[in-house]
């Protein structure tokens, strides 16, 4: 089996399986436009609706700021072992407030880059 079609397979389990465990709801899925995402052979439940990022939208993805402020919290630290990394980390994710994930990942955010980007309706696959 071929990487990509390996990794197709992997995210319609994905899907079908995160569908089954909320099926009454309706459920937007950001992605970015990794092939795989585009994949037209992939099997999409009904209560599931990709939004596609534009491309080179880094600010659209609350993982990559999230990302942004952990490095930021790291700069410049040496660590021994990955076990000393693994706690700093620990530390630095188990201590972000309410205020600072909200910040990170708050939808306003999002729907103004989205807006910034000229994007004013979203178009449901």
């Amino acid at each position: 089996m071929n990487l990509a079609l390996n990794d197709t397979v992997c995210m319609e389990k994905y899907l079908e399986l995160f569908a089954e465990k909320y099926p009454d709801d309706l459920h937007i899925i950001q992605l970015d436009n990794r092939p795989l995402h585009q994949s037209l052979n992939m099997s999409i439940p009904e209560n599931i609706i990709f939004l596609f990022q534009p491309p080179y939208s880094p600010e659209l993805n609350p993982i990559e700021r999230l990302w942004l402020e952990i490095k930021r919290k790291l700069k410049w630290e040496i660590f021994d072992n990955l076990e000393q990394l693994r706690k700093r980390l620990t530390s630095i994710i188990t201590g972000l407030t309410s205020q600072t994930i909200e910040s990170l990942g708050g939808w306003d955010v999002i729907l103004k880059a989205l807006l910034k980007a000229g994007i004013s309706s979203i178009i449901y696959f």
